[in-house]
């Protein structure tokens, strides 16, 4: 196995199967990661308060409280830690419910241990860009804070969901061009929907009342046939 990751990231492995846990440790110990291992939600939301992980890799069924649960109160903390929920779950619903209380990706058992390693790096250099330079994105007068994840209109603060903040962080990244739903899909959620779901109407639609709050005029601007655009009307 190739020697890819970053040197000594620290990662935290939470699930409550022995045989798992286990073989995820060594294998991403063999890729230079600093593992340490959690059979239960409790233990681990306990561990990371003493030591901030580089990510954290969280199955959904744990025997105390459920990754569901864990996500929530990293996330309540103002933790923006990268998290891989794992799940025996393959539903859309429980998809989105893992991404929208503040998951990052989502992985269903059984899964490719090539895929798995491919999606931490992902989660990886993406947590590095957010710690750079470009940690706040503007367009006209929206501010998105990738490191604290505040996000204001003009001088009004605005509460997102996970999803809410993915799909706006992506058009900041990309003002006035044309995003097809296709790559929205991709782009957020790291796989493709049926392409007969509206979910995505649903959640550009959550976003655009809540930018739009006072009377402020529209930034995301329909395509039709095509997908959406953040551009003034």
């Amino acid at each position: 196995m190739s020697n890819t990751a970053s040197n000594l990231s620290y990662i935290a492995i939470v699930d409550d199967d022995a045989a798992i846990r286990n073989s995820l440790g060594r294998a991403l110990r063999m890729e230079d990661y600093d593992v340490e291992l959690f059979e239960d939600g409790l233990s681990a939301l306990k561990a990371v308060q003493l030591r901030a992980p580089e990510a954290i890799i969280l199955d959904l069924q744990l025997p105390d409280i459920d990754g569901l649960e864990v996500c929530r109160r990293i996330r309540r903390a103002g933790d923006a830690t990268p998290i891989l929920m794992l799940t025996a779950r393959d539903a859309v619903n429980d998809r989105v419910e893992g991404l929208d209380v503040g998951a990052d990706d989502y992985l269903v058992k059984p899964f490719d241990l090539a895929e798995l390693l491919a999606r931490l790096r992902a989660l990886l250099r993406r947590r590095s860009l957010v710690d750079g330079d470009d940690a706040v994105l503007r367009f006209d007068d929206v501010t998105l804070n990738r490191s604290t994840r505040e996000v204001k209109r003009g001088e009004h603060p605005i509460e997102l969901t996970k999803i809410e903040f993915d799909l706006l962080e992506l058009f900041l990244q990309h003002p006035r061009q044309v995003l097809t739903r296709e790559q929205i899909l991709d782009l957020v959620w790291g796989y493709s929907f049926d392409s007969g779901t509206n979910s995505l109407a649903v959640y550009i639609g959550y976003l655009r009342r809540k930018l739009e709050e006072a009377g402020a005029p529209r930034l995301i601007q329909t395509v039709r046939g095509v997908g959406y655009s953040l551009r003034p009307q």
